[in-house]
């Protein structure tokens, strides 16, 4: 019974269009008084709670790097050397859009942070050389959804934050070769649709020209591997090598490129503070719905939901996938997180499946809610840089997101295509 008051009471006040935070409080407050523990002091203390945990440090930092590194002249490099990569092939700019999501997934960790950088850049030159704008903007989106998946991951720390006991650098790894195959498998999709759309650009390079894009670019390129380098070998934490990724990215922005002075850095620390005030204000109010939650015993009412499918962890893995894409395309990926993975995390335990493997299912899955309608905040984001139709876009974006659902139900079924190069990594 309370799962359904809970769900419903979630649904009714989002339709309403009431800010998600503002939300969350109040279904705090329904399951409060549903549970008869009428407390005011409760929803305070348990946001507070909430919100002081260690991990999430490493939010603000990455955050505050992302920033930096979109204002500061990487992502203009990180485009130059994805076009140097593989601009020469037919469609080349496209090709380029979905290499420069790959590299800057590990540079930023956002999805909106990624496509509003790149949508930016590239959406002006893909008009210039005739991509229609739908087709354009559908190759940045779909692209964006890497930046959840590739490490660093806000979205792997929220993760880790919320079930304790998982590795935030297991889980920082377990993305890491799945979001290159996705890559991939988008530029496969691309391939057609160069030959379906009759584009023919290509980019070329003179010698000198090549050689000043890559000591231009070696900057940004390293920042990544520096990173996961770090993280794997246990140089420093992931919430270090947050503090680690800001400090890079402010010595390379402000003082190698200098193209961010010390005035445009405090505009930029401004920006980010603000970013990171709504992220942690969602993840306090959701902790307090996590409380009510755990309390009204929800949890225990969707394992017995699902209890027949416990005895086939693929049927129970496509069910929950189900769900959670619906989930995805009326709620952001942050409070889905936040909300569903403790409730569906005893589930899987149960299911013996292993709890990284269902985190990358988890975060991709709701990764690709961001592209979806009618609350995928990267179409809106898309459209707003690319002043694009949100018909044509999504009309654009149905074959790349058809081909990431594939790889999302090939994943599910093939568990060794992540655990396997997690073992290497690991």
């Amino acid at each position: 019974m309370e799962l359904f008051i809970f769900l419903g009471t979630l649904f009714c006040f989002l339709a309403l269009g009431i800010p998600i935070a503002m939300v969350l409080v109040l279904c705090s407050i329904v399951l409060m008084w549903n549970s008869g523990m009428w407390d005011v002091m409760i929803i305070p203390s348990t946001m507070l709670d909430g919100a002081n945990n260690y991990p999430l440090m490493a939010i603000p930092f990455f955050v505050f790097s992302g920033e930096i590194m979109a204002a500061g002249g990487l992502s203009q490099r990180v485009v130059s050397i994805a076009q140097l990569l593989i601009g020469h092939v037919r469609g080349g700019l496209g090709y380029a859009a979905i290499v420069a999501s790959v590299i800057f997934a590990g540079l930023m960790g956002s999805s909106v942070g990624e496509a509003a950088a790149l949508g930016g850049l590239l959406l002006p030159m893909m008009r210039n050389v005739g991509y229609k704008p739908g087709r354009a903007g559908a190759v940045i989106a779909s692209g964006a959804i890497l930046g959840p998946i590739i490490p660093p991951s806000t979205n792997f720390i929220l993760l880790g934050a919320t079930i304790s006991g998982l590795s935030i650098t297991k889980l920082f790894m377990v993305g890491l070769f799945p979001g290159i195959f996705i890559g991939l498998m988008l530029m496969v999709v691309w391939f057609f649709v160069v030959r379906v759309d009759g584009y023919n650009e290509t980019l070329t390079f003179t010698r000198s020209e090549k050689i000043t894009i890559l000591k231009d670019s070696l900057p940004a390129f390293m920042m990544p591997v520096l990173l996961l380098g770090g993280i794997r070998c246990g140089i420093f934490t992931p919430t270090e090598g947050g503090a680690f990724a800001a400090i890079y990215a402010i010595i390379v922005c402000v003082f190698y490129y200098r193209e961010l002075s010390f005035r445009a850095l405090l505009r930029v620390s401004a920006s980010a503070a603000r970013t990171t005030a709504v992220v942690m204000l969602v993840v306090a109010t959701a902790s307090a719905v996590g409380w009510f939650i755990t309390i009204a015993q929800i949890p225990q009412q969707m394992t017995k939901l699902f209890e027949p499918l416990i005895d086939s962890p693929v049927l129970l893995l496509l069910s929950i996938n189900l769900f959670l894409f619906l989930i995805g395309m009326v709620m952001d990926l942050t409070p889905n997180i936040l909300i569903f993975a403790p409730v569906f995390y005893p589930l899987i335990q149960q299911a013996g499946i292993d709890p990284y493997f269902f985190g990358l299912l988890f975060i991709l899955n709701l990764g690709i809610g961001v592209i979806t309608p009618p609350v995928g905040t990267v179409l809106y984001v898309v459209c707003g840089i690319g002043n694009i139709k949100i018909a044509s876009l999504v009309r654009n974006l149905i074959p790349f997101l058809l081909m990431e659902m594939f790889v999302l139900i090939l994943l599910t079924f093939f568990p060794a295509l992540s655990l396997t190069p997690l073992n290497w990594l690991m």
